[in-house]
């Protein structure tokens, strides 16, 4: 199979090979009985679960500018209807400027103004004008509900990354054959049959569907925290054959 996908000149392709060998090794050494895999490069997350697939979904991940890293982790829990607290350097470099220049910006997309301290603030109280991305002391947050930046599920997970998996409010995106569209952050495709399936059915999911605003947010364990592995692996194999995929973030070397 090897030997008619690639060529014995082409190192990048070799380079590859070795390195989804690797990455094979790493997964057989560190064997779960449940576990989330995301391949970057494909775009695409599958979950397992006593070697069985059980889920497979469409992903967006990391923009070539702020790429998603590669990292093994555990799902510790699930938020139901998250607050997006808008990390400051997207909140400065792209929400400032839109509220700059719309009046009701943040009450389109049901935003409000808070301190470090996690203290609401009367927007209408301050002078936007003299604002810049220097010298902005507040932050953003996003109530809950369907259109939430985040959608109505969130997938925490340990990382010195502020990483996560979640849901998105806009499903249009995953029709998209170029995908590396977020900022690091994973947005996925059946996020409730994920849900479903950690919690082993202990989740309201007509309450989810139907994703009303200003819910309640809720944390819920799964049975055990899921290893979750987030590999750069620019290769699949399909059928009898093996795929080389795209190397957007130019890795391999």
């Amino acid at each position: 199979m090897l030997f008619r996908s690639i060529s014995i000149t082409d190192s990048i392709k070799y380079r590859t090979v070795q390195i989804a060998m690797n990455y094979r090794r790493y997964l057989s050494f560190n064997h779960q009985s449940e576990y989330i895999l995301v391949n970057i490069p494909e775009m695409e997350a599958s979950y397992y679960r006593n070697d069985s697939l059980k889920v497979r979904m469409r992903t967006v991940v990391g923009k070539i500018l702020t790429p998603t890293p590669v990292m093994a982790s555990y799902i510790t829990d699930v938020v139901t209807f998250p607050n997006w607290n808008v990390p400051h350097s997207i909140a400065v470099k792209e929400i400032l400027p839109k509220v700059k220049r719309t009046a009701n910006y943040l009450e389109q997309h049901s935003m409000e103004v808070v301190d470090s301290k996690g203290t609401v603030i009367e927007d209408a109280d301050l002078k936007w004008k003299s604002y810049t991305a220097r010298n902005f002391p507040y932050f953003f947050r996003q109530s809950t509900g369907a259109g939430n930046t985040l959608g109505v599920l969130k997938f925490n997970m340990h990382n010195p990354f502020s990483i996560f998996l979640h849901a998105t409010s806009s499903q249009s995106v995953f029709g998209k054959t170029d995908r590396f569209l977020s900022h690091g952050c994973i947005r996925l495709q059946k996020p409730f049959e994920l849900a479903k399936n950690l919690l082993r059915g202990e989740i309201d999911m007509e309450q989810l569907r139907q994703g009303k605003t200003n819910t309640k947010t809720n944390r819920l364990k799964p049975v055990q925290k899921i290893a979750t592995f987030i590999i750069y692996m620019p290769l699949k194999v399909k059928g009898n054959s093996v795929v080389f995929l795209p190397d957007p973030y130019q890795l391999i070397k």
